[in-house]
């Protein structure tokens, strides 16, 4: 355990003194977390003993997506979304679903020997978007602000909405030990797991943002080593008040989130920024821990079946439902192209993936091998193709960006 922690904690200060000139490259952080965890791994070298099956490594995936979640939905700009809307509340709302419905009819096609339930659980781990993947893309001036903040507020929530779509998927590949009928539980997940999540994450969430106002105008939060606290320490207590009281962390921090985001108004943006860095080291970390603990461990599960399907992820899955979803808007052919070629899957693909490898599915081997290939792909193609698709869409985009406003 020391081994790894030390490993880690080297590694992270290693990225941290070199990460301004690697922004600049077409080299991504993650793909860089990726490669050294793949390295340092069993794999690899030896330098960090890790498995997906520790109980260590879930709580840390799960922290990791909770603070995500909580920081992500507390940044939704709803001023900026009540003028720019129409975007991505179509692609959230019509474009998530279809992207899931395509993903399970391509691994139906792809994996005859996978449940209908297995392929639905690797369609959902599969449909959310990472933006720090394309960080060169949502914070490119180049392109219009439109496109630009329908793309982060569809990867800010679109991790959210999936959470309840995979649990239920997970309650009712788990009917045959749990008994009842599908109905009842999908039910009970609504009920408890929503439910509860849904009213602790509020209500801690109003209660903080209440408190954060006060301190803020009474000139009691200042700059200093406690400005980054509050966020993680609300966001931390939400999940795992949640989760001790039988319902979900996750949807407490989406939800907790947007309360806090709407609440705390002016006064959020600089506990946020302050708590962005404690959770890209969890991201980071959970990074490293992908590479060396999943991405190269089955080895055996990788056919071509796997690369058809992680192409067609980042394709067609991706790409049609954003052109069904953008119809009515003024929206040209190759905004849609854009649109749709920039949904790069990341983080919580790979947290999804390490809490679905401990529930021993059948064919887990085959939805780990699928998961690992996506995300490394996105990584790599995503990452290489920000820069100069952006700077060329952004050149032909200046006639219309305004008509979707």
């Amino acid at each position: 355990m020391y081994e790894n922690l030390a490993v880690l904690a080297a590694f992270a200060f290693v990225y941290s003194v070199l990460a301004g000139g690697l922004e600049r490259t077409p080299v991504n952080g993650a793909f860089v977390f990726l490669v050294f965890g793949m390295i340092a791994g069993p794999v690899g070298i030896g330098l960090l003993d890790l498995q997906v099956e520790a109980e260590g490594i879930r709580l840390i995936a799960e922290l990791t997506l909770a603070l995500v979640l909580f920081i992500d939905a507390s940044n939704a700009n709803f001023s900026v979304l009540r003028k720019t809307y129409r975007l991505p509340a179509r692609l959230l709302l019509i474009g998530l679903p279809l992207t899931i419905l395509l993903g399970v009819g391509a691994g139906v096609l792809l994996f005859p020997g996978l449940g209908l339930l297995e392929v639905a659980i690797l369609a959902t781990m599969l449909a959310p978007t990472d933006a720090a993947l394309g960080k060169a893309v949502v914070t490119n001036p180049a392109v219009p602000d439109p496109v630009r903040q329908g793309l982060n507020v569809e990867s800010g929530l679109n991790d959210g909405i999936c959470v309840p779509i995979l649990f239920t998927f997970l309650a009712l590949a788990a009917e045959g030990s749990h008994g009842g009928s599908p109905g009842e539980i999908v039910l009970h997940l609504l009920a408890e797991e929503i439910g509860i999540g849904a009213a602790i994450g509020v209500g801690f969430a109003s209660a903080a943002a209440w408190a954060l106002r006060t301190a803020a105008g009474r000139g009691w939060i200042t700059e200093g080593p406690w400005l980054g606290i509050p966020i993680v320490a609300v966001g931390v207590a939400c999940f795992a008040a949640t989760q001790a009281a039988g319902g979900s962390g996750f949807i407490a921090c989406f939800t907790g989130g947007l309360a806090f985001g709407a609440l705390a108004s002016e006064r959020k943006h600089m506990v946020i920024e302050a708590a962005e860095g404690t959770s890209e080291l969890f991201s980071l970390i959970t990074w490293v821990v992908f590479g060396a603990a999943v991405a190269l461990q089955h080895p055996g599960d990788f056919d071509w079946r796997v690369g058809v399907y992680a192409v067609l992820s980042l394709t067609v899955v991706r790409m049609l439902p954003v052109f069904v979803s953008t119809l009515g808007l003024a929206v040209p052919t190759d905004a849609k192209l854009f649109l749709g070629w920039f949904g790069p899957r990341g983080l919580a693909s790979i947290v999804f993936l390490v809490i679905v490898a401990q529930e021993k599915l059948p064919g887990g081997d085959t939805l780990i091998a699928t998961v690992v290939a996506t995300v490394a792909l996105s990584i790599v193609a995503h990452g290489l193709t920000a820069n100069p698709l952006s700077a060329a869409f952004g050149r032909r985009a200046k006639s219309w960006a305004s008509e979707l406003g």
